[in-house]
């Protein structure tokens, strides 16, 4: 039950977050580009609205988010995200979730952004260090350690992190302000893209060895 009223707490706060603003809607994707032919295959910012008449209680609901995720992976944790795909119903909402378990020791959410929302998070068990950084020229990192039943929220667009620094598995939840907020993982993007970045580019941007670059490339792009 505990669990439950912290959830609806700060899924409130969100929603309070959400305004109506005079100026062009945010974006729901990463791009819509703009085309004159109507007979092409169209996505528009958001998703399109079901015919009142046909939706059901199912179309705002979603099962199973008490479940706990395996975080056997590289980085030790496992994000279960609840959003517009998740629940039809949250389209136009501008709210979404997530649940996200952290391995023992060590077991993180990487640095990521996301592009189109504020995070709000709650620790339900375990022991979390988190923060934010700030963008140039200060580059400030603003950090916590978390217990359960604390709050910590990263702005818009700000790279952040979460790390397990207890010896038991960690739970959090979080809102983001967006019914698709977006992630970009910091390594996995500059690292992992596709087609790869040109490690020369790399090795000067980071002042990182060329082969010490390639290296990087060659794990993150097999994820």
């Amino acid at each position: 039950m505990k669990a439950i009223h912290f959830l609806v707490f700060f899924v409130f706060l969100a929603l309070a977050s959400s305004f109506a603003s005079a100026s062009d809607p945010s974006p729901l994707q990463d791009f819509c580009v703009a085309i004159d032919d109507t007979n092409l295959n169209v996505l528009v910012n958001g998703k399109f609205c079901k015919n009142p008449k046909y939706v059901t209680a199912d179309d705002f609901f979603f099962r199973g988010l008490n479940i706990p995720r395996p975080t056997n992976n590289p980085v030790g944790s496992n994000v279960t995200a609840v959003n517009v795909d998740q629940i039809p119903g949250l389209n136009t909402l501008g709210i979404s979730l997530v649940r996200i378990d952290y391995a023992p020791n060590g077991g993180q959410n990487p640095p990521h952004t996301h592009p189109r929302a504020t995070e709000i998070l709650l620790v339900q068990e375990g022991t979390l260090y988190v923060g934010f950084v700030t963008s140039n020229p200060n580059n400030t990192l603003f950090s916590k350690i978390l217990n359960p039943g604390d709050v910590f929220v990263f702005p818009i667009g700000l790279i952040h992190f979460q790390v397990n620094i207890g010896k038991i598995n960690a739970v959090a939840f979080a809102g983001l302000s967006s019914q698709n907020p977006g992630v970009i993982t910091i390594a996995n993007a500059v690292f992992g893209s596709n087609p790869p970045i040109n490690p020369f580019a790399l090795s000067r941007a980071f002042q990182l060895d060329l082969n010490v670059v390639k290296d990087l490339q060659a794990k993150f792009g097999s994820n």
